[in-house]
């Protein structure tokens, strides 16, 4: 038997310290996941690693959280969610200590995926307990204010981490999870309940089955997609056979979930029209979110020459627009306003966003053309997020809620993953191919070309230069420029596209039935 429906809503001071505990640790799970970004040069001159395996921190990490966030409701279920909760904050905490107090290369790896293991469970079990702290007309609210820890978080990670690296040492990226982990596994203790379960599984019940396949499956597509554009690919072995484990592991897992009687994850409850298409659209958010926040850090950084803390704070304004817009769409919701209308206004907003981009980049541009661009995405983010989060599961009932939210979890963790993969092979493949159209246009024999390589021979020769190291100079600078400006179109491409990903879904948010009871939530069973 659960609880009645109402029996978790908390009020008064009860209710506030479990919001922040659950917020706080939303955030944990979310900063971290881009906190390290910036420190990986560091993290790699002390580990004496190459590129490719400082990768694998984020890699490592990236692979737990998708692993364990689909388990999340069962989990709850066995262990009681107040305990798992509990558990997940301080295996999180614990690692993280032992992350920054890592002395080789693999060790780190190590413990960034137990890390991940810890944190995957944060983000849905915090969504979880927030909605079920308040009562049904106000879920929407309750919608935004988890919806801030998980726009805010990607956003807030590069200029922390910035500021941490250029100000202490990368270890301390690390430490700092350590106070707050501590304040909210004492508070989860004191203050959150869990829901009444049916009888525990015994051992021989549990889809062992289930949790292979699945771990197998999401696991090697989740490095498939981290690895693949720096391992070339399906040339590469390990990315060839890792593609055909995730789609046979796949395949056995619906088999299996669907046959089995007390399955890891019910994917019956996918049955429900909202949810799939929420399910969808949550894959598309993580695509737009993660994907946006990936590629203006590393434009600015990579391009016009930014430090990781200047980049970071430029994403700033943006993240307050959205947290300032949270409780305005939550009223939206709980005012009757109709989830496909605010989530079509939004994917046309994130459009608008994405032609700016594409308008405004050059070589050189300056900060100030971003802020305005950046505000529309804040403002979209916001109008997205809360609507397919309640869109998802406003026509679930009781402990299906629960696997609903682990689903849009999931969801929007691979489509960060496959929007990261993508743009970043796509920025490689589409710079090779402006790069060979811009050099083939350089004709030696053209007077435009031969005046601007002599000019700049003759700028380096007034420094001091002879007149053969010059003229060596300014084809190299020529090539540079050359460089650039192919990235810098491959950059505008990217903006484009995400542009017209959007916009082209739109017409479809017009075909989704909306929930009619003006944005609430039955959660009474979220896990």
């Amino acid at each position: 038997m659960e609880l009645p429906q109402n029996s978790l809503v908390e009020y008064g001071a009860r209710r506030v310290i479990i919001t922040i505990t659950a917020i706080f640790c939303a955030l944990l799970e979310i900063v971290d996941t881009t906190i390290v970004n910036v420190a990986l040069n560091d993290m790699r001159g002390n580990m004496g690693a190459t590129l490719s395996e400082i990768g694998w921190v984020i890699t490592a990490y990236a692979i737990g959280n998708v692993i364990i966030v689909p388990m999340t409701s069962w989990l709850a279920q066995q262990f009681g969610r107040r305990n798992y909760f509990a558990v997940s904050i301080i295996i999180f905490t614990v690692s993280s200590f032992l992350c920054g107090n890592a002395s080789t290369m693999w060790e780190l790896v190590l413990f960034r995926f137990i890390q991940g293991l810890g944190g995957g469970a944060l983000l849905v079990t915090s969504q979880t307990i927030i909605t079920e702290s308040y009562p049904p007309e106000k879920r929407g609210m309750a919608q935004a204010i988890y919806g801030l820890g998980v726009i805010i978080g990607p956003t807030l990670g590069p200029p922390l981490g910035g500021y941490i690296v250029d100000n202490f040492s990368w270890p301390y990226i690390f430490y700092i999870n350590i106070p707050i982990g501590v304040i909210a596994t004492l508070l989860t203790l004191q203050f959150v309940r869990s829901p009444k379960y049916g009888e525990k599984k015994s051992a021989s019940e549990i889809d062992w089955f289930g949790i292979i396949f699945l771990a197998l499956g999401v696991g090697s597509l989740q490095f498939v997609l981290e690895r693949g554009q720096e391992d070339d690919w399906f040339n590469d072995t390990t990315i060839l056979l890792l593609t055909v484990t995730a789609v046979l592991a796949f395949f056995f897992f619906i088999w299996r979930e669907l046959v089995y009687k007390n399955p890891i994850v019910e994917l019956r409850v996918m049955k429900n029209g909202n949810l799939r298409v929420g399910t969808l659209l949550s894959f598309l958010l993580g695509f737009g979110l993660y994907g946006s926040t990936f590629i203006i850090p590393l434009y600015t950084q990579s391009t016009l020459g930014w430090t990781a803390t200047q980049s970071g704070m430029l994403m700033i304004p943006a993240a307050l627009t959205t947290a300032f817009m949270m409780p305005i769409i939550g009223k939206l919701l709980e005012k009757g306003v109709p989830q496909p209308y605010l989530i079509a206004f939004g994917m046309l907003l994130f459009f608008v966003y994405s032609f700016w981009g594409y308008k405004i980049i050059t070589p050189d541009t300056g900060a100030d053309a971003f802020f305005w661009m950046l505000i529309v995405r804040g403002v979209g983010m916001g109008m997205l997020f809360i609507p397919i989060t309640a869109l998802s599961l406003s026509t679930l009932k009781g402990q299906q809620i629960g696997q609903g939210a682990a689903f849009t979890g999931m969801m929007r963790q691979l489509g960060g993953s496959f929007g990261v993969a993508l743009i970043t092979t796509f920025i490689a493949r589409r710079n090779e191919s402006h790069r060979s159209d811009l050099v083939s246009k350089l004709d030696t024999n053209n007077p435009d070309v031969i005046n601007r390589i002599n000019s700049m021979a003759n700028g380096f020769m007034s420094k001091g230069m002879d007149s053969k190291a010059a003229l060596g100079t300014a084809y190299r600078a020529m090539d540079y420029n050359v460089g650039k400006q192919a990235v810098v179109m491959s950059y505008m491409e990217v903006f484009l596209y995400l542009g017209v990903l959007f916009l082209i879904c739109i017409p479809l948010m017009l075909l989704v039935k909306s929930n009619k009871q003006k944005g609430k939530l039955d959660a009474s069973a979220m896990h």
